[in-house]
């Protein structure tokens, strides 16, 4: 089994930060009982959303979160690419998840991609993982060594 990391990038690092401080602000406020949990709530839960880290098994990839792990199994694995400028410069919708409260994680849609779900703390070092039926969104440490740790048909040309 290989491991890499899943090191935060400076975007989200800062609407981490903006983002944790408006909730305590919020909840430091003297205000009824549940404006002052809500805030407090939402950081909670943020946080259960948090990657750790990405580790890649002989049949799956296993994506550590706080408190669970999400199986990404390797069968119909078609490619493992990192992106292109078109990839970069295409508008991106996010259709379901969190944009950058502890983490990039949920569903997302853009022209190049079409529909994808995310797992990213560090948008400098995306891997693109496209499956038979959907394509998936990471961000491990060492993005290159993360596609030569993969099944050789996958790495893209």
């Amino acid at each position: 089994m290989r491991q890499f990391k899943a090191p935060w990038g400076t975007v989200l690092w800062v609407m981490s930060a903006l983002a944790t401080s408006i909730c305590i602000a919020i909840a430091a406020l003297p205000n009824s009982p549940w404006a002052r949990t809500l805030p407090l709530l939402g950081m909670a839960v943020a946080a259960l959303f948090i990657v750790r880290d990405y580790r890649i098994t002989p049949d799956s990839i296993l994506i550590t979160r706080l408190m669970w792990t999400t199986r990404l199994p390797l069968a119909g694995l078609q490619s493992a690419r990192r992106p292109t400028d078109a990839d970069r410069h295409s508008l991106t919708i996010r259709t379901f998840g969190n944009g950058g409260f502890y983490s990039i994680t949920g569903w997302y849609w853009s022209k190049a991609l079409g529909a994808y779900r995310c797992f990213v703390t560090d948008p400098k070092r995306i891997v693109i993982l496209k499956f038979a039926r959907r394509t998936i969104m990471l961000s491990p440490d060492a993005p290159e060594e993360f596609i030569r740790a993969l099944p050789p048909e996958t790495r893209a040309p």
